[in-house]
């Protein structure tokens, strides 16, 4: 009878938790989606607002080559070079020596690999890019200088920099889809004669290309929107440069510097959001194909 008696408290206790783990859920989605409308919302109405109300041409801001806020030029063509140019190249000094450390430790040696370079590479991403910018202003600028022409400051030493950064993301995402693929695609392999290297090349690069390709794209997102590392060694020059060792500039770094120098609702302050602008549809880019690849994983 007792029990009988306790079977219905108990099972109105469970719907109260369960109702009150809805809600809550619900209340954390619907301030995410705020939060995000919000964002959106602010950082387009400033930016637009740069065409739409002060003026500015859209095909200057977007392909002119001078920046000159006091004469009314925002030719910002330099920038966004320069963010994309540093980004490209962070990846491709990146993605090799991520790939490799990822087969090291999942495929060469899997039982002492991870014991050594696991550890290096969550102690890269949790070093903070101000560290990166300092070490590579005192180490690798006066290398870059002493070896090639230019004051070392500029778009190599950039790129030298963000691939570090950079390095954790893509290592960690190839290791991972490495770990999951199935053994037996590798025992098929090893069955029909080939060697642990023409696996590796024929077998598991291709099985797990569309997740390394997705680390890749999320470490070039990451590159593209860094700002402190990069404002200390690139030089932070408003052209187009002519060769990996000039001084350049990203769209963040100018938005950095100058954006506490302005008034708001100014035209430059605006032209700044607007470059913000470019960030944010630059980093739905970076989701969209993220979101394909994975696509292309599942098939």
């Amino acid at each position: 009878m007792k029990a009988k008696q306790e079977t219905p408290l108990l099972f109105r206790k469970h719907r109260a938790e369960e109702w009150i783990g809805r809600i809550y859920t619900t209340f954390c989605v619907a301030l995410l989606i705020v939060i995000i409308v919000s964002i959106v919302y602010f950082v387009a109405s400033k930016g637009i607002a740069t065409f739409a109300i002060n003026g500015v041409s859209l095909s200057e801001f977007l392909f002119g080559q001078t920046w000159q806020p006091d004469s009314n030029k925002f030719g910002a063509l330099p920038f966004i070079f320069g963010s994309f140019v540093t980004s490209l190249l962070a990846a491709v000094i990146a993605s090799p020596l991520s790939v490799c450390a990822a087969l090291f430790m999942t495929e060469i040696t899997p039982n002492w690999g991870k014991k050594i370079l696991q550890p290096v590479v969550e102690l890269l991403a949790g070093i903070p890019s101000v560290v990166y910018g300092f070490i590579g202003l005192s180490v690798l600028v006066p290398f870059l200088r002493d070896i090639f022409p230019g004051q070392g400051l500029g778009v190599a030493a950039g790129s030298v920099v963000l691939s570090i950064m950079i390095l954790p993301t893509i290592t960690s995402i190839a290791t991972d889809a490495l770990s999951s693929l199935p053994r037996n695609l590798k025992e098929a392999s090893y069955g029909l004669g080939a060697t642990r290297w023409q696996t590796i090349a024929g077998v598991v690069l291709p099985t797990v290309l569309p997740s390394v390709l997705t680390g890749v794209v999320l470490g070039m997102a990451r590159a593209f929107g860094e700002a402190l590392a990069v404002q200390m060694v690139i030089g932070n020059a408003p052209h187009i440069p002519r060769s990996l060792f000039e001084s350049a500039s990203t769209l963040t770094s100018v938005i950095t510097l100058n954006m506490s120098n302005t008034v708001m609702g100014s035209v430059q302050n605006n032209a700044l959001w607007s470059m913000a602008l470019i960030l944010l549809l630059m980093t739905f880019v970076f989701v969209l194909i993220v979101r394909l690849l994975e696509r292309r994983a599942r098939i």
